[in-house]
């Protein structure tokens, strides 16, 4: 077998081989030497049918089998002999086959970079932290006694004001033709809480109980029911009462209420609630500073087969948002070549870390055990009070599912392996300054924003054969 190396152009590498058709007849007649020991021919006892008869039944079959078993074999030896790492399985393409001629292939590949790693205990981090301030918990506090509130039916002669809840029954037509989903009795709409559409709730204020009133509304364009959206509308609209809403008292009898045992308890959980919150903008801004760091620090190249991968999953993302109408602002005010030129180096960028931290997670024998995504799925569980045994549950019967953990669970330990060796300074800042990301979102809203969106993603380290699988999430 002669293999000679066609081409390289940075990580992609082609290779040509050539087998004599005097080497791929010796394996054939091997191989029909063997099934001629075993073979059951009319006429004749097992193993003793003439070789001509053997060729001919069974030759065609055997040419198949072993190109195939050579080309592989080929392929193996080309990877083992070059030091190679192939990012994906080699592509094999036969250029020249025919019975009695030299066998002639070629395989080509892309080959994982070399990563040379460098000193971590030279890389410096700031960790930003805040303290919780008392007004927080009392917002916190407000906004739970404002969630229990009661209300009693307004005696009075008097007509409704910004504030009031109305019970009412409701009809809603588009075009004088009801539509699913539009009709309502005995609803409770607290005027002015903007949770109906909008205009709605104003068109309530100033009428009495017993009024009938006719609101028209015109549905958002990006309202959820396509058949809706934009679509003037009319809802016959029966105010049946007032009521107004009674303050409550936040007192230990309220903490109570809520399962505390007191009202200092109570503040103290919201603070500790609060405090998680926090922590985790902390290392979200720590990791990102850390991933910029590494990004600008180690410079390879990417293999193109990941990049175009990622990318693809990218814009699939990127179409989607488009579809449902869910693009961020700025990404509506720019043009749509400029934002697929980003998308294009976030691709790079995640396929680089991911890869990156995956040959750290390697060097420093970090590996995740049962206990690690016993972890996770515990921290999943908390994520949905009340319906915890649900999520275990879930876990429990979908082996898919964990696996799914191995990888973000991986990446986790190798930050926080790269964050215990790098140097770290903890200076606390005002809660405006450690909400305040790159992509401006505001404090009050960032904890709960979707990451759906490509720049806001981290990248994950593969725990398991990171270079045959393709890149994911990144940053």
């Amino acid at each position: 077998m002669k293999v000679t190396e066609n081409k390289s152009e940075g990580l992609k590498k082609e290779y040509q081989v050539q087998v004599s058709a005097t080497d791929f007849e010796k394996k054939v007649d091997e191989k029909l030497n063997n099934i001629a020991k075993t073979a059951k021919i009319q006429g004749f006892r097992a193993g003793h049918a003439p070789k001509s008869m053997i060729k001919q039944k069974y030759r065609a079959s055997v040419l198949g089998e072993v190109m195939e078993e050579l080309v592989q074999s080929a392929a193996n030896d080309i990877v083992k002999d070059n030091n190679l790492k192939p990012v994906m399985m080699p592509d094999i393409k036969i250029t020249s086959f025919a019975d009695g001629k030299d066998l002639e292939f070629t395989v080509s590949l892309e080959n994982m970079p070399e990563i040379k790693l460098g000193n971590l205990n030279e890389i410096s981090l700031t960790r930003v932290t805040a303290e919780v301030p008392a007004e927080e918990v009392e917002k916190a506090l407000k906004y739970l006694a404002n969630s229990r509130k009661e209300t009693a039916k307004v005696e009075e002669d008097r007509t409704t004001v910004k504030g009031d809840t109305v019970m009412i029954d409701f009809v809603g037509t588009v075009d004088g033709v009801e539509f699913q989903g539009g009709k309502g009795a005995n609803y409770p709409l607290e005027l002015g809480s903007g949770s109906f559409i909008p205009g709605f709730e104003d068109q309530l204020i100033g009428k009495k109980a017993g009024d009938k009133v006719e609101v028209k509304v015109t549905f958002p364009e990006n309202y959820h029911a396509k058949d809706l959206a934009g679509k003037a509308a009319v809802f016959t609209t029966d105010i049946k009462e007032i009521r107004v809403a009674k303050d409550v008292e936040i007192n230990d009898e309220f903490a109570k209420s809520l399962g505390e045992e007191s009202l200092d308890k109570l503040k103290e959980l919201i603070s500790n609630r609060i405090k998680g919150d926090y922590e985790q903008a902390t290392r979200m801004k720590l990791k990102r500073e850390l991933l910029d760091n590494l990004d600008k620090n180690y410079d390879f190249a990417a293999p193109q087969s990941l990049v175009d991968a990622e990318y693809k999953g990218i814009v699939a993302q990127y179409e989607q948002a488009k579809k449902h109408n869910q693009l961020d602002e700025s990404e509506k005010a720019k043009p749509e070549e400029e934002i697929l030129s980003e998308y294009k180096d976030i691709a790079v960028r995640r396929v680089k870390l991911g890869l990156l931290l995956s040959e750290i997670g390697k060097d420093a024998k970090i590996t995740v055990n049962p206990e690690d995504i016993n972890a996770a799925i515990m921290n999943e569980a908390k994520k949905y009070p009340g319906q915890e045994k649900a999520v275990f549950d879930y876990y429990l019967k979908n082996k898919q599912a964990i696996e799914s953990l191995k990888a973000p669970v991986f990446e986790e330990k190798i930050i926080d392996y790269i964050v215990s060796q790098a140097k770290v300074a903890d200076k606390v800042v005002s809660v405006e300054e450690l909400y305040k990301f790159d992509e401006d979102a505001k404090p009050a809203k960032k904890t709960a924003k979707k990451e759906s969106k490509a720049e806001k993603k981290e990248p994950e380290a593969k725990a398991e054969k990171p270079a045959k699988k393709t890149a994911k999430k990144a940053s």
